[in-house]
């Protein structure tokens, strides 16, 4: 573990638990604690909870935060027309590389909160500390480092939830992927597993007593390493391995994030988009033979060559599967080989996601 490894308040809980920690992008988090594999099939069956009180909430506030969204991310907040409705978005630069993905909740046309990445959290707040100073927008930045996130998943986590959280009880809860405003909470139904439930920022301070209650109603810790595995099932890219600043969002199975509708709404990156077509897609992979899909693979097509980008191994499907990049002319469906430690192995191409609401879909 890094020696500079930050703590979220929950780190002295995960330790007291037994989990394995390790660093992941500067905070020391748990991988797992116990079986990676049981915390997998606890959010597809029932209900697991992870700590993702490293990823960084902003508020964004003021008479032009609308008109500064529609600028500086390259889908449009304007879609965004009851409160509380969420939007995934990513985060271009000029070159139209991917800076981050995130997510925008709209509470009011002054009123926005912002989830961004652990890894690039520094970074988003610097360049749109920039952005906000070269367009001159009233507008502020507040990031919040005093609140906690806990992610609570499957198909009996709402049920769960609204037994261990008071303020869950009486409630209303959001549609999917909006959210609400409920006292100290902001309740969003929203996620990163392909399964129903709640993401839940609230105060640092009470992080430790929701975790146990949560905990005490049968929802299962869970850690990165099922984390990983299930939002691979999901078909849902990690920034930094799927798509960084060097790579298009139409190159990432993300141009249903780009809006270009309004013809008069200039974003950062609108340009270099609209000049470059795509020219590689990104598919879900099965391998066919023996062995275990990992990133930086060379899988070649009829088309041409191409790269995994994510793999590991399914518990759901209980096969080896993961990402490819492949030319543009690949389609779902198709016979290719991938090239593992040194043999070209049998797989084939598919349509994402791989599962959804727990059931298999390839």
């Amino acid at each position: 573990m890094s020696t500079s490894s930050r703590h979220t308040p929950l780190h002295a809980t995960h330790v007291a638990t037994g989990a394995r920690m390790v660093d992941f992008a500067g905070w020391d988090m748990p991988v797992n604690y116990g079986s990676q594999i049981e915390e997998h099939h606890a959010v597809r069956r029932d209900a697991g909870m992870f700590d993702v009180s490293h990823m960084l909430a902003l508020d964004l506030t003021g008479p032009d935060a609308t008109p500064f969204l529609r600028g500086l991310l390259a889908n449009d907040v304007a879609k965004l027309s009851d409160s509380g409705k969420a939007l995934y978005s990513c985060m271009l630069n000029e070159q139209g590389g991917v800076i981050d993905d995130l997510i925008v909740y709209r509470f009011g046309a002054d009123d926005y909160r912002i989830v961004v990445n652990a890894g690039t959290a520094d970074k988003d707040v610097a360049w749109m500390r920039t952005r906000i100073a070269g367009t001159g927008a009233n507008v502020t930045l507040t990031s919040r480092r005093d609140l906690a996130m806990i992610a609570i998943q499957g198909p009996q986590a709402i049920e769960r939830a609204r037994t261990a959280i008071p303020e869950l009880s009486t409630q209303d809860l959001p549609s999917p992927f909006s959210a609400v405003r409920a006292g100290e909470l902001l309740i969003a139904r929203t996620g990163y597993t392909g399964e129903d439930g709640l993401e839940i920022t609230l105060p640092a301070s009470r992080a430790e007593s929701m975790w146990q209650a949560l905990a005490a109603a049968g929802v299962k810790p869970c850690g990165l390493g099922a984390r990983d595995t299930l939002r691979l099932e999901a078909g849902m890219n990690l920034y930094g391995q799927d798509m960084d600043e060097s790579v298009s969002p139409l190159d990432s199975g993300l141009s249903w994030t780009v809006d270009l509708k309004d013809e008069n709404r200039g974003f950062v990156g609108r340009a270099a988009l609209e000049a470059a077509a795509a020219s590689r897609r990104l598919l879900g992979l099965i391998l066919e033979d023996k062995g275990v899909l990992r990133a930086h693979m060379k899988v070649f097509t009829a088309a041409g060559e191409g790269e995994t980008t994510s793999g590991s191994f399914s518990p759901t499907l209980e096969r080896s599967i993961g990402f490819v990049r492949v030319p543009l002319a690949t389609q779902a469906g198709e016979d290719v080989e991938v090239k593992i430690r040194g043999k070209r192995l049998k797989a084939r191409t598919v349509k994402l996601p791989f599962v959804r609401n727990g059931k298999p879909l390839v």
